[in-house]
């Protein structure tokens, strides 16, 4: 009985530990990416372009506190368009055949809303319940906490937190294209304070054995966003 009460003692205190190590993780993050000062700014436009099969597409998002979201990407003269006005999100891809606004699905829309600055993911899955420490694992040469967030139905992103800078050095996701899922693996890097937000200026991505980086041109904060900005005419 003595041997059973000392074995349930260790191991809640073992769980108590790695809570708290898993608490202090979530922490830090939110301080090295200067979350609290991103959350008292109203909006904040970013211009960018993505590269991808040797073509650069011109890119800028839109957003606007706590949660109104909008990007445009530019290819062959034509934009393509996802928006979030708060309650609905919709699309406009005229590579499709189609300049019509269509309705986004509600994993579509987590997607779109996960790219929403506003928004401290690490800290609500935390709160959630939904985010545990996996160990450790070196990225790019360099040791990172690992972390897992369980978003239901069989999905999950891993996480790479720096162990010395505390930033996300590398994500890998599940998400649905067509119908489809697949597994998108991120590199955010060149981490840099732009107008009060650290942010990463570039990220390597690679899904389906294709490559996209995403490089940060030009970040501006609190710039008037009227909410129709985010409204789409059907």
């Amino acid at each position: 009985m003595k041997k059973f009460v000392f074995l349930l003692a260790g191991l809640i205190a073992f769980a108590s530990i790695n809570a708290q190590s898993l608490g202090e993780i979530v922490k830090k993050y939110s301080e090295a990416n200067q979350q609290d000062k991103i959350s008292a700014m109203s909006t904040i436009k970013i211009t960018a372009k993505m590269s991808m099969m040797g073509m650069d597409l011109p890119m800028e998002m839109w957003m606007k506190s706590p949660d109104k979201f909008k990007s445009i990407t530019s290819f062959n003269g034509q934009d393509i368009i996802s928006v979030f006005d708060g309650t609905k999100g919709y699309s406009i891809n005229p590579m499709t055949g189609s300049s019509d606004p269509v309705e986004m699905t509600p994993d579509q829309v987590k997607q779109t809303q996960n790219s929403n600055m506003f928004k401290n993911y690490m800290a609500n899955y935390l709160k959630e319940g939904k985010l545990t420490l996996e160990g450790e694992e070196n990225v790019n040469d360099k040791p990172a906490f690992k972390l897992k967030a369980d978003l239901g139905d069989g999905n999950s992103t891993m996480m790479f937190i720096d162990k010395a800078t505390y930033f996300l050095v590398k994500s890998s996701a599940s998400v649905s294209q067509g119908g489809q899922a697949i597994t998108v693996d991120s590199y955010p890097s060149d981490y840099q304070e732009m107008n009060g937000i650290m942010l990463p200026m570039k990220t390597t991505s690679s899904a389906q054995g294709m490559d996209f980086i995403m490089v940060f041109d030009k970040v501006e904060v609190n710039v008037p966003m009227d909410d129709s900005l985010f409204t789409i005419k059907k």
